[in-house]
């Protein structure tokens, strides 16, 4: 793996040196953009829209539109920005984990030590384990500030960005069914459904199998073949009432 940024995990007045690593990957299939007449790949290239010819990358400049015109920001501007936060993560506090909604979360990145900092690094590691806690910090990554948690999963301090406030949405516009009654008989089948499907979450039963189907066809198709596929049969609540459909559910689940 690559690092893609390096900096330091302030922690009171602790600093821990350290490489951000992706924790993640993309499980889709790659696919490549083509001419439908002749199968040549498409190729995307940055144009200016003045003299439509093909600009090269490093001339290309970040502005921002003020009154018609642009502002030009370099590199030396990001960083005169907020210079601290360009290579540190600043814990401001700690929080649990269970405290953050999922909809804050956006992308992890696993957290190496540099060799002068891995006694400190250890020692927090230990003590987010131990209290539970994820520590709260911001950094620059990219041009951008990001909010992150800092949680331990088994010996890695995992940074995950997450969202600002403002970035998350109203939802007054969502129509939602505030003005419908449940009655008692309809909500303790609803809970008895749910603890039908309830178990410990193990991320490794959960498979992408829309990926692995598609590459059976892609797999058939390059054969000159062109594979059987599973036709999807929606089940069907013998009753439009919904208490009859809960009831049905849970009878279902239980003979499963």
């Amino acid at each position: 793996m690559r690092a893609i940024w390096k900096g330091s995990i302030g922690f009171g007045l602790v600093n821990i040196p350290v490489k951000l690593y992706s924790a993640v990957q993309n499980s889709s299939l790659d696919m490549d953009m083509l001419d439908g007449r002749d199968h040549s790949r498409i190729k995307f290239q940055r144009i200016n829209e003045k003299t439509r010819k093909e600009v090269p990358y490093e001339k290309i400049v970040k502005g921002y539109a003020i009154d018609d015109d642009y502002v030009i920001l370099d590199d030396q501007d990001f960083e005169d920005a907020s210079p601290e936060k360009t290579k540190m993560i600043e814990l401001e506090n700690f929080v649990g984990i269970d405290e953050i909604n999922p909809i804050y979360y956006e992308t992890s990145y696993y957290s190496e030590p540099e060799t002068q900092g891995r006694k400190a690094y250890a020692l927090l590691l230990q003590a987010l384990l131990k209290s539970k806690k994820a520590g709260i910090g911001r950094f620059v990554l990219r041009s951008t500030e990001n909010l992150c948690v800092l949680h331990a999963l088994d010996k890695v301090i995992v940074i995950s960005k997450i969202r600002f406030a403002e970035e998350i949405r109203s939802m007054e516009d969502i129509l939602t069914p505030t003005d419908i009654s449940i009655n008692k008989k309809e909500l303790d089948v609803g809970l008895a459904l749910i603890d039908q499907y309830t178990s410990k979450f193990k991320i490794d039963q959960f498979k992408d199998e829309y990926t692995s189907d598609l590459l059976k066809i892609i797999k058939a198709k390059a054969k000159g073949k062109r594979p059987s596929i599973k036709k999807l049969k929606p089940e069907k609540a013998s009753s439009d009432d919904l208490y009859s459909q809960l009831m049905e559910s849970l009878s279902s689940r239980k003979g499963a």
